[in-house]
Parts: C-alpha cells; sequence; structure tokens
C-alpha cells in the first residue's frame, strides 16, 4: 500500500509514517516549517518528504491519503484554499482518512493496546510503560509524542502482543472531531489528569470529560483503567460510568502509592512495600508518571519491582528537560534546556522540577532564567494568560516570545513585575538573554515548537560573550 501522508512532520503523523514504514508500505509525505526531532526521523528512515500542500501531489496517486489533524478547510487571505492538495483530494473523490483512523485498522487490530491519556504527562509515560514491558522481554510496539532517549525512535511496531499509545484528546481530523484516544480501543488505559486545555476545540473543561469518558466506555470488561486519585475531574468522568477494573494512583488512599522524594522513593503496592525507584528525573509529575505506568504494567503481569528495576534505567524524551549545551563562563557553566512545556501548569510543574533538582546539586542556588513562547492553539486565544505568573513563580527571570500573538503579552505578566520581559522578535530577545546571565544560570527554553532554532542561537550568543567569537558551534 503506498499512503501519502498531509502533516507528515507532526509528532503523531510521524510516528505513523515510522510504523507503516516497518510494516511494509510506501510511505510519502508532505508538511510545512519542518524541525527536529521528527524531521530527522524521518530522514533516516528514507521517507520521501514534499513542502507545503500543492494539489499537484494528487499526480502521485496513493492508495490512499492519511490526513494530520493540521489541515482544515481554512482559506488564505486572497481566499484562496490554504491546503490545495486536500481540496483537490476532494475535488477528485480520492480515498482519504484520520491517522487515528489508519493506525486502528492496519496496526492496532490484534494487540493488546495500552492507551495513555491526560493533559499532562503523556508523552513521558508512555515512554516509561513502554520502556518497563521491553526491560520485561515483552517486545512492545509504541507510538510516543517524542522520542524517547531509550529507544531512538518515536514508534516501532514491535514484535510482542502489547501495543503502547499516546492518547490524545485533541480533535482527530476536519472531518472527524472526536478525540484521537476513541479509535485506539485500548485494554488498559491510563488517566494522568485532566484539565481545561485545547481552548480551540474544546469549550470548557466538561466538554473535555465527556470525551475523556467516551475512551473509557470503549475499555473492555476485562481491561482496566488506571487513574489519578488526586483529581476530581477524572472522579467525575468514571462516576458517569465505568464497566471495567480500576486502579488508582497518587492520592493519599491509592492502589499505588510513592513515599519519598520524587527522585528516590519507596513504591506501595495495596498497603504493601513493592519496589524502590531512585533515578535521574525529578518533580512530582514525574513520580505520579511512574506509579501510572508501574499500575499499567502490572495489568501484563510485570511486577512492581520489575517496573521499578525498569524506571532505574529510564533516561527521558527528547525535548523533556533535554540540555542543549553548556557554555563555559568565569564561574560556573551556563547550561541550556530544551523542554515541551506549553500549558501553565506543565510550565509550572517543569520550572518547579528543575528547581528541585538545583537545590540538591547546587550549593548555591542557582537563577532559574525561563524563556517561552505562548504557541499552542490555546495559549494563542490568550484563554490561559492571567495564570502565567502563577505557572512561572519559581523562575527568577521570564522571558517571553510573543510574535503572532493577539492579546497584551506584557500586561499579562505584570504582576511578575521587573523579572519579566516580553520581546516580539527572536533577535531581540536572545540578546536579552544573554545579557542578563550570570555564570551558573540555568536557561530553560519551552515551546511545543522548534522556537525558531532558539537554543543554539542563545549558545551560540552566550559563548560569544562569555568566550569571545569562535568559528563553529558544537552544542
Amino acid at each position: 500500500m503506498h499512503i501519502h501522508i498531509l502533516g507528515i512532520c507532526g509528532t503523531f503523523m510521524g510516528g505513523v509514517a515510522a510504523l507503516a514504514r516497518e510494516a511494509g508500505h510506501r510511505v510519502t509525505g508532505c508538511d510545512t516549517g519542518v524541525y527536529p526531532p521528527m524531521s530527522e526521523q524521518l530522514e533516516a528512515l528514507g521517507i520521501e518528504l514534499m513542502e507545503g500542500y500543492g494539489a499537484d501531489q494528487l499526480a502521485l496517486q496513493p492508495d490512499v491519503f492519511v490526513v494530520g489533524n493540521v489541515v482544515s478547510r481554512a482559506l488564505l487571505a486572497d481566499g484562496s484554499p490554504k491546503f490545495r492538495l486536500m481540496e483537490a483530494i476532494l475535488d477528485a473523490g480520492a480515498r482519504y482518512t484520520s491517522g487515528p483512523q489508519w493506525i486502528s485498522e492496519h496496526i492496532l487490530q490484534g494487540r493488546h493496546v495500552m492507551a495513555v491519556a491526560g493533559t499532562h504527562g503523556k508523552t513521558t509515560t508512555t515512554a516509561m510503560l513502554a520502556h518497563i514491558l521491553e526491560h520485561a522481554g515483552l517486545a512492545p510496539g509504541f507510538l510516543v509524542g517524542g522520542v524517547p532517549l531509550n529507544f531512538g525512535t518515536s514508534a516501532r511496531l514491535g514484535a510482542g502482543e502489547p501495543f503502547v499509545i499516546e492518547a490524545d484528546e485533541y480533535d482527530t481530523a476536519f472531518f472527524d472531531k472526536r478525540s484521537k484516544f476513541v479509535h485506539y480501543r485500548p485494554r488498559t488505559a491510563i488517566l494522568n489528569n485532566l484539565e481545561f486545555d485545547h481552548a480551540d476545540i474544546f469549550d470548557d473543561l466538561s466538554a473535555i470529560e465527556r470525551q475523556f469518558h467516551h475512551l473509557v466506555r470503549t475499555v473492555p470488561r476485562t481491561g482496566r483503567v488506571v487513574y489519578n486519585g488526586l483529581e476530581e475531574s477524572l472522579q467525575r468522568v468514571l462516576h458517569q460510568g465505568c464497566w471495567s477494573e480500576q486502579r488508582s494512583f497518587g492520592s493519599a488512599v491509592s492502589d499505588f502509592m510513592a513515599e519519598g522524594e520524587p527522585h528516590d522513593f519507596l513504591v506501595h503496592q495495596a498497603g504493601s512495600q513493592v519496589g524502590h525507584v531512585r533515578w535521574s528525573l525529578n518533580g512530582v509529575h514525574n513520580q505520579l508518571n511512574a506509579l501510572a505506568a508501574i499500575a499499567a504494567a502490572d495489568h501484563l503481569g510485570v511486577s512492581a519491582s520489575v517496573a521499578c528495576d525498569a524506571l532505574a534505567h529510564f533516561q527521558h524524551v527528547r525535548r523533556r528537560m533535554e540540555i542543549r549545551g553548556e557554555v563555559t563562563t568565569t564561574g560556573r557553566p551556563i547550561t541550556v534546556y530544551d523542554d515541551f512545556a506549553h500549558h501553565p501548569t506543565a510550565i509550572r510543574t517543569t520550572v518547579d522540577g528543575l528547581r528541585r533538582q538545583l537545590d540538591q546539586t547546587q550549593r548555591e542556588q542557582a537563577r532559574i532564567l525561563a524563556v517561552f513562547e505562548p504557541r499552542s492553539n490555546t495559549m494563542k486565544l490568550g484563554t490561559m494568560k492571567a495564570q502565567l505568573p502563577w505557572s512561572l513563580e519559581q523562575a527568577d527571570r521570564a522571558f517571553c516570545h510573543s510574535g503572532g500573538l493577539g492579546w497584551d503579552a506584557q500586561a499579562a505578566l505584570a504582576p511578575l513585575g521587573a523579572k519579566a520581559q516580553v520581546m516580539d522578535d527572536l533577535e531581540t530577545l536572545v540578546s536579552e538573554v544573554v545579557a542578563a546571565s550570570q555564570p551558573g544560570d540555568q536557561v530553560l527554553c519551552m515551546s511545543n515548537g522548534g522556537f525558531g532554532g532558539v537554543h543554539l542561537k542563545l549558545l551560540e550568543a552566550l559563548r560569544a560573550r562569555w568566550q569571545g567569537p569562535t568559528p563553529g558551534l558544537s552544542s
């Protein structure tokens, strides 16, 4: 089968492309604004990429066009279609489907699907669960919305029965407004947390809860729903009806509980100590992610002790507190990080996790310089702008890239006072961060996009300031 993927460089669609290629299909695709890590993965797989959504791609005549949810019926300023290829597909009556539907029909059938849902932590928890099952010898398939460092790829078919998939609540396609995860029909479902997000497609929290309950409805009676006992929103979801075995984690009275610091903790199951996790990750959110993965693996008979042993060797995911480089200074080095955080809660937990890590490793408290762009559709709408000061409380300085926003970022960040700066172009932002830098600073860049390559720009400019001009750049 030849499939042509529209929006192939998104993390999900790129994973679909990798799975289809591994399954023996011919895969081509198109996109705009290509950036790592997905562009690198696709190039390594030898998948042909085409720039833009030109109608001429209809001549490829694939067996089916697989349409990502980035594609819409939008028009450009001159009234012409933004996605000309999609209009040509519709006009020609060519066969098309969505990514979630294609993977459901061609990859997930006959597998024990383990779906990881939640507003935050989906990618990390999916990677943890896949790593645990691999360590236990179950050879899982997986599709992760990022690149787990333990595997080096975002997706693989796997030789075993389990298939672990990141289960996104965002809509499937412009012609299918259901959440992606309703297509997956899992036997094991993790409900990690649930907050309001995706204001461009959901009116309120209850609308998202309704979609989560649609997911719960698809879990069989012999399946398992693993849920965060701290979340009232998830309690409401389950109270709408649950026909499967339930296992809780996180709350004071749960099936799976943690005792100790997030980087070094005991795991209790049904009141008994069953394992010990000591790892490089920090933050309460990662501790909860670990409990969710342990509880899900238990459904396949993987003991908590084996799961804990696996987590000791978990290497995280690219773009999750990924160190992009260090710059030597007159004192301690300046470190530049890349992180995917974009929702206010994710920004807060990321900054808090870094703060906790620094408090353990630095004799003197190092400064955190938070560099971020409100890039997600929800943030661009300004729906959560009032939460930004709260999300950045633990940062010492905050630098916001406001280009393309329809709301006043300076006013939104006013409660932070002088420690917050707003710039509408990347060059000025880089200059301001470099001017403010001091030895030992931790520069934390947060965006769910490529952020204009800000990480390398910062490293180059920081080296120029602290080391003098250099002929090349390595990171």
